[in-house]
């Protein structure tokens, strides 16, 4: 099944702050200017919420923000249709502290983690953010990854939502870091998501093939946009089982989900777009009420299956999905 749709550009994300793709050390975000005559600080200020105006003055005095190439001043007029493109740098002012957090780890080498990531957890810290990551806790168990990637996320090569649980990679070392970064820039690495969804999707197995770009009304969600406006992105599903809940006009659907890209929300964008939510998504579920104790987001990271660095074999993992999500399934009525 092939979806596409069209959206006025107001930004545009090129960055690999997507889900599952390989974390860099800056961010590059091409922002196309809609309302002309504002200060370019003040502008900026209002389409980054996240970054103090100083912050964002700072790297207008580091040469950090440009329009096709050329620096641009804290007083420069945005211009309608410009297209300004702002290197936001790794935050430098604080320290990323080992904490002892408990772990479930799923395998380990000398060169590897695979952790079965709680549902609430942040992978890595950000300004305002610096504890109970994901990254303290590894930076307890493993002392040594200190300097492997970025500064602040050593060994983190992709990322999972706060809210989504399951399976995540951490490299305990640069080659092995270089290596997985390798194989998910060659989409040689295989994951799938469960997913509980509203509705019964038809066909039940089928392909999603929509661009994802950020939404050009709501700067903090991402979106269907053309493929022009956004980046590709590709999800397989399969439906894996039926349920129904007290009304009859409650039913459910648990899907199989296969990203082959790594965009921002994909999962999450691409059923709903496809008028499927995922259950428990206050972003992109609309007003669906969710079925009793659903505690968050129906969205699991199920397993994953790549080439381990440093052998070569080939290995899958599998994070079975935890207690809050089965319990709603528990309280559904399957349907054969």
């Amino acid at each position: 099944m092939s979806q596409t749709s069209e959206a006025t550009r107001t930004s545009e994300v090129l960055l690999d702050d997507l889900v599952d793709e390989p974390a860099d050390e800056e961010t590059v975000l091409i922002l196309a200017g809609t309302e002309a005559g504002e200060r370019l600080d003040k502008w900026l200020a209002a389409q980054l919420p996240d970054h103090s105006r100083s912050e964002i003055q700072r790297w207008i005095d580091a040469g950090r923000v440009t329009s096709r190439g050329r620096a641009l001043k804290a007083s420069y007029r945005v211009a309608a249709g410009d297209e300004i493109t702002v290197e936001v740098p790794e935050p430098e002012d604080y320290a990323v502290e080992p904490e002892p957090i408990s772990l479930d780890v799923l395998y380990e080498d000398a060169s590897l983690l695979v952790i079965n990531k709680p549902a609430g957890m942040v992978v890595h810290p950000a300004a305002g953010n610096g504890h109970g990551t994901l990254v303290n806790a590894v930076l307890y168990h493993c002392p040594d990854l200190e300097g492997v990637g970025a500064v602040h996320r050593p060994g983190i090569v992709h990322r999972l939502d706060k809210d989504t649980s399951g399976v995540i990679l951490v490299a305990k070392n640069d080659a092995a870091h270089r290596a997985l970064q390798a194989q998910f820039r060659a989409r040689a690495v295989h994951k799938t998501y469960l997913a509980l969804v509203h509705g019964w999707p038809q066909p039940p197995r089928g392909e999603i093939n929509a661009p994802i770009g950020r939404d050009p009304r709501h700067r903090q969600r991402m979106s269907v946009v053309s493929a022009t406006q956004g980046r590709a992105a590709t999800t397989r599903y399969e439906v894996v089982g039926y349920y129904r809940g007290a009304r009859k006009e409650e039913i459910y659907a648990l899907v199989a989900c296969h990203p082959l890209t790594g965009r921002t929300h994909q999962i999450r964008v691409h059923l709903a777009y496809v008028k499927h939510p995922i259950v428990g998504d206050e972003v992109y579920g609309g007003q669906r009420k969710s079925p009793p104790g659903c505690p968050r987001q129906f969205l699991h990271a199920e397993r994953i299956r790549f080439r381990l660095p440093g052998i070569g074999e080939e290995a899958e993992f599998v994070a079975p999905l935890p207690a809050d999500l089965r319990s709603v399934l528990d309280g559904l009525q399957g349907e054969s």
